[in-house]
């Protein structure tokens, strides 16, 4: 069976965040991931971490105010600054907490940008941020997310997510594949991962709909885990979710395969 990674930003929300480390290793959870470190000190996370012998596997890019709704800045013509110094925040924890690799979200297009600008924007930010992080052994992940949960999010299909990947240049971006968004913007989620295996560094689960836990909908993640598995796939898978009631009363697809 795959490497499972708890996300700590959406699963055992029944304690505060700096809990959910203890909570995560108690189910059986070996690495853990989140949207964002920044609100914590870095020290103190790492003191969760090495208390509960657990990995840190991946966290994102500051990206603006999430809270109020923005979902990325990297794509944002008069946020470039912002977003290179956001690198080098992100470059600091990382190096940390030990974790050897960091998404960015693309974020929203404006009404008053172009999704040509846009991209161009992106490719530019992305070239950079990969330069820096790869200078410190840290890989660059980039992700699609759908366009139902986020209306104009500017990279939201696999195809445009692998387009800018070639058009940085750069060897140090992989695709982070999201099973529930791109099962919503284009299904067929298991070819293209077998498709595609080699610039997927890191994949994310949750079913469909609802995004609550594999088990509560439509997709086969008993035949996608299997699947994982024969194709030969290496990186961790995230559980990324809101479970439907509890989180523990929701792992019980952890449970009998870990």
């Amino acid at each position: 069976m795959p490497r499972f990674t708890a996300n700590l930003s959406m699963l055992f929300k029944e304690v505060d965040f700096m809990q959910r480390f203890e909570a995560a290793a108690n189910a059986g959870f070996k690495a853990v991931e989140y949207l964002f470190p920044y609100d914590f000190p870095m020290e103190d996370i790492k003191k969760e971490l090495d208390s509960n012998g657990l990995q840190q596997v991946l966290f994102n890019l500051p990206a603006g105010d999430f809270a109020s709704g923005e979902r990325g800045i990297a794509c944002l013509p008069d946020r470039v600054e912002e977003f290179r110094v956001g690198v080098d925040k992100a470059i600091e924890y990382a190096k940390t907490l030990g974790c050897k690799q960091v998404n960015c979200l693309s974020g929203l297009v404006p009404e008053t940008v172009s999704q040509e600008t846009a991209e161009k924007v992106l490719v530019e930010n992305l070239r950079f941020a990969a330069d820096k992080l790869e200078g410190e052994g840290i890989l660059l992940l980039l992700e699609a997310c759908n366009t139902q949960d986020m209306p104009g999010f500017c990279v939201n299909n696999s195809a445009q997510v692998l387009k800018i990947i070639e058009a940085t240049g750069s060897k140090n971006i992989r695709f982070q594949f999201d099973i529930y968004h791109m099962q919503i913007m284009e299904g067929n989620v298991a070819r293209t991962i077998s498709d595609n295996l080699d610039s997927i560094a890191h994949i994310q689960i949750a079913d469909n709909p609802g995004r609550h836990e594999p088990g509560t909908g439509e997709l086969n993640y008993d035949f996608l885990f299997r699947f994982l598995d024969d194709i030969g796939y290496k990186g961790w898978v995230g559980a990324e979710y809101n479970p439907a009631n509890s989180t523990t009363d929701g792992l019980s697809w952890f449970t009998r395969i870990k």
